[in-house]
């Protein structure tokens, strides 16, 4: 530098963002969180192109033949094969059934695809099958088209699903998180964090005081029970991977809105709080796969959470927070000693293949 050079200005300097370029798929880009978010952002959505409008839901809404129709399809990786409280079987037919729920449809027919890997045990298969029929006779729908594909041993891990959904969407129900407004209250159907801890426990042969047991189920006639009260829910959705804190974020950023949840509200069975500090995660983050949260109108939140406690699989259900104006996009949650702490989405998965 010559003498004569200005000297740089270090103040107006910043440290922008590091960016994640990572040139090989990792875990963290199928755990729902933002990693997962750029991957869809990034790279599939800009090769889609018009070919896939805007916006991106686990469940879409689209009209056919003067229908509301909702349409979802997803992916079931889970390990291992068969969980305290369930199975991938179950999953492929909740996880599903519970994204068109989340639309406010009925969920009438499925599909399922079977990727199976060469040298599992037939019985197994049979198992999973069994299962798979069972959770769509108790959810109501039927299995109209499939496929079934094999790989070499070794490119699978034994048997993964593939399911979509359709449903009928009725009349005058309109759940997206755009229609979330300031004065929202925040609702959860039960507690928290025990799909992914009974994961763990399975995986990992970790043992607690008392059994933690996947609270996998069927959503949608919770659902028809909330909506028979008002039809002007304003969204709602099924907290799976990245748990309650992704879901919040989701609908925070959707909205424009701020959400505060009270920290202390969250119901978090004992088991569950146990095994997370041993573990080091927060029950926020951790993977539900039979419960939903939900913002209503604050007029109707009591008869909707009257609702909610009066069927099977609201039993547990509370009010968590509320939507504010104030800082946009963001979840902050207030803890038990007064201070609060920002609920951020999380960057890709506290417990991996639990879905």
């Amino acid at each position: 530098m010559s003498d004569t050079a200005a000297a740089p200005d270090l103040l107006s300097w910043t440290c922008p963002a590091p960016v994640r370029d990572r040139p090989r798929v990792v875990m963290g880009h199928g755990g729902g969180g933002a990693m997962s978010a750029e991957l869809i952002e990034q790279i599939v959505l800009p090769a889609l192109g018009t070919a896939a409008p805007a916006p991106l839901t686990d469940s879409a809404v689209v009209e056919l033949g003067g229908a509301r129709l909702a349409f979802s399809t997803d992916s079931f990786v889970v390990r291992p094969l068969f969980f305290p409280g369930g199975s991938i079987g179950d999953l492929a037919v909740n996880g599903t059934v519970n994204d068109l729920a989340m639309s406010g449809a009925r969920a009438a027919y499925l599909s399922c695809g079977l990727i199976l890997e060469e040298g599992v045990e037939i019985d197994t298969v049979a198992r999973v099958a069994e299962a798979l029929g069972a959770a769509a006779r108790a959810a109501g729908v039927r299995v109209v088209t499939g496929d079934t594909k094999v790989v070499e041993a070794g490119h699978g891990d034994g048997v993964y699903v593939n399911t979509a959904g359709v449903g009928l969407v009725p009349a005058g129900i309109d759940l997206r998180p755009q229609r979330v407004v300031p004065g929202d209250v925040v609702l959860l159907s039960g507690a928290v964090g025990v799909h992914g801890i009974a994961i763990m426990s399975e995986r990992e042969n970790l043992r607690f005081e008392a059994d933690v047991v996947s609270d996998c189920a069927p959503l949608g006639s919770l659902v028809e029970a909330m909506l028979a009260v008002t039809p002007d829910l304003h969204v709602l959705r099924d907290p799976t991977r990245g748990g309650l804190a992704a879901s919040l974020n989701e609908i925070a950023a959707g909205s424009g809105c701020g959400v505060v949840v009270q920290e202390r509200s969250v119901p978090v069975p004992p088991a569950v709080a146990g095994a997370c500090a041993m573990l080091g995660l927060d029950p926020m983050y951790v993977a539900n796969e039979g419960k939903l949260v939900a913002f209503a109108p604050r007029g109707h939140a009591d008869a909707v959470l009257a609702a909610m406690r009066a069927h099977p699989l609201g039993a547990g259900a509370a009010v968590i927070g509320e939507v504010v104006a104030e800082h946009p996009g963001m979840v902050v949650a207030r803890t038990g000693l007064g201070g609060t702490r920002v609920v951020d989405m999380p960057l890709g998965e506290q417990l991996p293949r639990i879905c």
